[in-house]
């Protein structure tokens, strides 16, 4: 606050004190005046004491420390690693859950309140903080490209094929073991931590038990992914690497029915698996059979592509491509490891 005082007032007001009447009168006046300068006067400023120096702005939160601030967002070292772009998407993601649950189970009354468990995580549509949760549901936003609306549209196709598909039950289904017993192993991990599951398509040659009914070779293959998953803690690792083993495969292999086949399991995990593959390798594939990756190539985003490498044969060959990401005590001597394996 500036306050001006009139030095001349003052004195008048000094001068005064020759009789009570006139000082009272100066009294009033000089109260009146005080509001405003006199002509001629010269003013004395008197100035507030300056308030303390502003603090410095703190430098912007990172990603993990805002989604911390923000109620104690449940973290995980893989929910550390999102992006501020994949936090945002995440939490409008999660908003909508309610309404995904609903939609993808209509016959079920409390269907936007029932927890629903998927790849052993647990979501809960109104309580959906948890660090596994989040590292699920970022699954379906990365493969949309962090499109909240696209990934509710496909975490509800994805609800709605494992309850048709019945997803649960293939899982504990008895598979002929001389039929898919050799198909499909899990052994070993990568030097990240990811679990390496094995596909040998020419382990059966009876290729009319593999493929003749193609809904029981896809309940298998689905039964397959579903148990390489249970792997995952989706605490530190949420992706395997795939390792497509083609020897024993020749031309004639290629009937309709592996095609059909083929096709049908490229569709499901395409659309129902999201970014679940940390890296594909096919080997010992046959020269004249590499077409086949080029042919399934239009059919994967760019993103799944730059994941797959096609190998030639033989172990040294395919040591040379796959040690470098893996150990060679987790990989299988037949692959070019020191692995006993399979």
């Amino acid at each position: 606050m500036i306050q001006i005082v009139d030095g001349e007032t003052v004195s008048t007001a000094a001068t005064a004190t020759k009789s009570s009447v006139e000082h009272n009168a100066l009294t009033a006046t000089t109260t009146a005046e005080a509001a405003a300068p006199q002509p001629g006067a010269t003013p004395t400023v008197l100035e507030d004491t300056p308030g303390p120096e502003p603090s410095p702005t703190p430098s912007a939160p990172s990603a993990v420390e805002a989604a911390l601030e923000d109620d104690k967002e449940p973290q995980n070292p893989l929910t550390e690693k999102f992006s501020e772009a994949e936090w945002e998407a995440l939490k409008e993601f999660r908003s909508t859950l309610p309404e995904t649950f609903k939609v993808a189970f209509p016959e079920q009354d409390d269907a936007e309140s029932t927890p629903y468990n998927m790849w052993g995580v647990t979501i809960s549509p109104l309580k959906p903080k948890d660090a596994r949760v989040s590292v699920v549901l970022m699954k379906f936003l990365r493969a949309r490209n962090l499109n909240p609306a696209e990934a509710k549209d496909m975490l509800i196709s994805t609800l709605r094929w494992r309850k048709s598909f019945k997803v649960d039950e293939a899982m504990k289904e008895q598979f002929p073991e001389d039929v898919f017993g050799k198909l499909g192993r899990t052994y070993g991990k990568d030097k990240d931590g990811h679990p390496i599951a094995y596909n040998l398509y020419g382990a059966n040659k009876d290729l009319d038990a593999v493929f003749g009914d193609i809904q029981r070779f896809l309940r298998w293959r689905v039964a397959f992914m579903e148990e390489s998953i249970t792997l995952l803690d989706f605490e530190t690792v949420d992706q395997m690497v795939q390792i497509h083993d083609y020897e024993g495969v020749s031309m004639s292999s290629r009937t309709q029915a592996s095609k059909n086949a083929a096709s049908e399991a490229s569709s499901i995990f395409q659309g129902h698996y999201p970014e679940f593959l940390a890296k594909k390798f096919f080997v010992n594939v046959p020269s004249f059979l590499t077409w086949i990756f080029w042919i399934f190539k239009p059919l994967l985003s760019a993103a799944t592509v730059a994941k797959m490498s096609v190998v030639g044969s033989g172990p040294k060959v395919i040591g040379t491509a796959l040690l470098p990401l893996i150990p060679a005590d987790q990989l299988p001597k037949r692959y070019g490891g020191d692995a006993d394996g399979f």
